[in-house]
């Protein structure tokens, strides 16, 4: 039987999809709680941010443009103040971590294939693209998922409703692994206790600006209702000033009946950093949409000119450094849970 060496600090990993055409929604709804959250439990946490890079073709994807999405997708973090400097966090690219590939591997043969054609997320996905098209990766992306987690005895990971059933396989492929040959690994939380420890928030609800029963989403094909990070602040006012309202002529916050408006309330509540019920209180009953949209235009135009500005300055030899320093540690960590692995299921002696 193999006895675990547990890490004397716990650890809370998450990751950064390469993706160079964020949104707003995008910026409020996962870039800044997760900055927030490294800032706020990287003194009692070792906080491990990764960028998904093997993930991001598990569907087909431009590949000439991959480096350059988790080069864009890193300078996005840091100006939204991920915190460099602090020795608890970690950035990494997962395909530098050879660990990652070798233990996926391992724990794919005790894996059936029952429960990876369970997932739904799977079923989801493969029902977009011809049957030629759906790749293997895509299939097994769960164990790859699994592994990232447990290569490093992560305790927490944010996930979203989509990834649970992900989260619970990892729980369930440790366990088994761990009653066959002793505690090869730390066994994340529950979904539950991981609400718990983040916080279920209810979910920003930024909705498309054309289309305002629909979220906002980089899908939408014209573009017209979605701000994009690196939108310039004029063409950000002038989608705002086009947003589509309603008929009633009057303001009110009712999601069901009028949600534009209610989503103009919401976005200038969230980028002047006001309560809610206080931009409500101030906007109620006015007969006139015009004083709203320009509030609202004028308020996301001066986020996005700052962020912008603090994208401009980012320094990217300051980003490889850390990539190099991090890469470097979880290599050493990655590779002594893998080397308890390949011996407990026979690979060393």
């Amino acid at each position: 039987m193999t006895t675990q060496t547990h890490q004397s600090t716990p650890v809370i990993l998450t990751g950064l999809r390469a993706n160079n055409d964020l949104h707003i929604g995008n910026y409020l709804g996962a870039l800044m709680p997760l900055v927030e959250m490294a800032t706020v439990k990287s003194s009692e946490y070792q906080i491990n941010i990764f960028v998904p890079d093997l993930h991001s073709f598990t569907t087909p994807i431009d590949h000439s443009k991959l480096q350059a999405q988790v080069t864009n997708n890193l300078r996005l973090y840091v100006a939204a103040g991920l915190p460099l400097n602090n020795s608890n966090l970690h950035i990494y690219r997962q395909s530098y971590i050879p660990a990652h590939s070798e233990l996926t591997w391992i724990l794919d043969c005790f894996t059936g294939f029952g429960e990876m054609n369970r997932m739904t997320q799977f079923k989801d996905k493969s029902s977009k693209l011809g049957d030629d098209r759906i790749s293997v990766g895509l299939f097994n992306y769960p164990v790859l998922m699994a592994a990232d987690i447990l290569l490093y005895g992560a305790t927490y990971v944010p996930v979203g409703d989509d990834q649970t059933q992900h989260l619970e396989f990892a729980r369930d492929i440790a366990a088994r692994m761990n009653n066959q040959f002793g505690e090869l690994f730390i066994v994340p939380k529950p979904v539950k206790e991981q609400h718990a420890f983040f916080g279920k928030e209810q979910g920003l609800r930024i909705r498309d600006l054309v289309e305002p029963a629909k979220k906002m989403s980089k899908s939408d094909e014209t573009g017209k209702g979605v701000i994009f990070m690196n939108d310039s602040p004029e063409a950000a006012r002038k989608k705002i000033m086009s947003a589509t309202t309603d008929s009633l002529g009057v303001v009110a916050f009712d999601l069901q009946n009028q949600p534009g408006v209610s989503n103009l309330l919401s976005l200038l509540a969230l980028f002047a950093n006001r309560p809610l019920d206080e931009v409500i209180a101030e906007y109620q009953g006015q007969t006139q949409y015009g004083p709203l949209k320009t509030a609202v235009a004028d308020a996301v135009v001066a986020f996005l000119t700052t962020f912008q500005e603090a994208l401009a300055n980012v320094d990217n030899a300051q980003i490889l450094a850390k990539l190099a320093d991090s890469e470097a540690a979880m290599r050493d960590q990655a590779d002594v849970t893998l080397l308890r692995v390949q011996r407990a299921v026979g690979l060393r002696g």
